[in-house]
């Protein structure tokens, strides 16, 4: 699977942004999907993820708290792609942003991707 992510850029504090990120292969719906996020001089995060699914969209979800209630993933499986809504911008904010499919998610925000996109800068000015 690989991975293609866009969408990032510099916005205002209280502004919003919404992230895509392609994936290649025929089985994109069976795939479990999520964004982390790295700041700098930080460790990677999870920020959000989304369950396979059969239909063209849907999944369940989950995110960090940091980001609940302000970003919304979602998928368009005809699309083969994932996004990532964000909302209510703040400073804090500002990482990279990186997609990530497959692998393991334990319910409590433990996710371990099998596959990872190149990441894309996300600037939020205060």
């Amino acid at each position: 699977v690989q991975l293609q992510a866009s969408g990032g850029g510099l916005v205002q504090a209280g502004g919003s942004l919404k992230l895509s990120c392609a994936a290649s292969g025929r089985t994109f719906s069976k795939y479990r999907m999520g964004w982390f996020r790295q700041a700098p001089g930080k460790e990677r995060e999870f920020a959000a993820t989304i369950s396979w699914s059969g239909g063209r969209s849907g999944g369940s979800t989950d995110y960090a708290d940091s980001v609940k209630g302000r970003f919304t993933i979602s998928r368009d499986n005809a699309k083969n792609t994932v996004y990532l809504q964000m909302n209510s911008l703040k400073p804090e904010d500002t990482a990279v942003y990186y997609c990530a499919a497959g692998g393991t998610y334990y319910s409590g925000m433990s996710y371990f991707p099998d596959y990872w996109g190149q990441g894309t800068q996300v600037t939020v000015s205060s």
